[in-house]
């Protein structure tokens, strides 16, 4: 069976088609084309020359309330996804646009949605729930978490018996961790959306809400920059979403590699760079408390596997956890860059949501 797996980014639409034979599964294609047009125009540019296409599997960012399982998709189930666009204005249109598109594209093949959200029903209710009455929880609104389908590849990557009690720090663009314990999640930094938890590229993470409130607030007097002005709906998710995390900081760019780069000469770049690892630090000191200990600590994502310089700086302070990292093997990225002995081993292992569409798209199909 060949499946095609989708992954559609806020700038970007990445691909990967796997042969799949039982237990056996080869990635056979993969592409991904930047700045990808919606629905059927990023299917244009992306599908042509895969070749036959038995099945589909998508990521869809948000589940809601309702969905803790991938699922093949029929009329009746993708009109209700329409329901779940509020939960990720910025993300589910798109998505589901896509979906629509390969569903025309392979009318016979099924399509299977696999959320980002599913890994994380499994945390308590005292790690879902915000401080705010019942009812809002009752409407929907609790902490989610997402990078589901990438903590999911590394915990079956690494295996449940290996990881014990995981910290898994997926570090990108978009940034999140998770505790794991028994290869479920039981607490995650993310929560209703994913601009809450850990400080990311373009992207604040955890805020006083207070902040917003101030911002949409009359404005006061002694305010006299347009940049202070009294802030609409529309300007708070462009400042959340797109001005804030790195490059609000730095003020030049969201680019790890560049900040690292320039962090030696540019005092702004050195600080965004130092807020980065401070918050990931406090998190994983966190996350740690919530599991009772920490076995293993895992960085994955575009920034945990290649910048080791960020890893040495955030397990810098988390000796008393067990931490320590063997610097040779750090800077190399080797999959384990614990220095032996210490208590806590350190992985780095890369990630592959594709393929985990891909594999849950052929458990849904048996």
């Amino acid at each position: 069976m060949n499946v095609l797996a989708l992954n559609a980014g806020s700038s970007s639409l990445k691909l990967a088609v796997f042969a799949i034979d039982g237990a056996r599964e080869t990635c056979v294609a993969r592409k991904e084309v930047a700045h990808a047009a919606t629905g059927a125009g990023a299917l244009d540019d992306a599908t042509a020359g895969l070749g036959k296409i038995d099945a589909v599997g998508h990521r869809l960012v948000h589940g809601g309330p309702d969905h803790s399982a991938p699922v093949r998709v029929d009329a009746t189930l993708r009109a209700a996804f329409d329901a779940l666009v509020p939960f990720a204005p910025l993300h589910l249109p798109a998505e589901l646009a896509l979906l629509d598109a390969a569903s025309a594209r392979w009318p016979e093949a099924p399509q299977i949605a696999c959320f980002d959200t599913a890994f994380h029903r499994t945390m308590p209710e005292v790690a879902q729930r915000f401080a705010l009455p019942r009812e809002l929880f009752d409407a929907g609104v609790r902490r989610y978490g997402f990078h589901g389908l990438s903590y999911e590849y590394v915990v079956e990557s690494v295996g449940v018996a290996n990881l014990g009690r995981a910290v898994i720090a997926h570090l990108g663009g978009g940034a999140s961790m998770v505790a794991v314990r028994e290869g479920r999640s039981v607490d995650t930094t993310m929560g209703l959306t994913p601009a809450g938890g850990l400080m990311m590229g373009t992207r604040p993470g955890d805020l006083d809400p207070g902040v917003l409130l101030h911002l949409m607030a009359k404005p006061s007097p002694d305010y006299q920059s347009p940049r202070h002005r009294r802030q609409g709906h529309r300007d708070l998710e462009t400042l959340v979403n797109e001005h804030s995390g790195l490059l609000g900081v730095s003020g030049t760019t969201s680019d790890m590699k560049t900040l690292l780069e320039e962090s030696h000469r540019d005092p702004r770049a050195a600080l965004a760079l130092e807020m980065f690892c401070y918050v990931a630090r406090k998190f994983v000191g966190g996350l740690a408390a919530t599991l009772g200990g920490i076995d293993t600590l895992v960085f994955t994502g575009g920034i945990g596997e290649h910048a080791a310089p960020v890893r040495e700086r955030i397990c810098a302070g988390l000796g008393h956890l067990g931490v320590a990292i063997d610097p040779a093997r750090n800077a190399l990225s080797e999959r384990s860059v614990s220095h032996e002995p210490s208590a806590c081993r350190v992985l780095v292992v890369p990630t592959d949501e594709e393929r985990m569409v891909a594999r849950h798209t052929a458990r849904v199909l048996g």
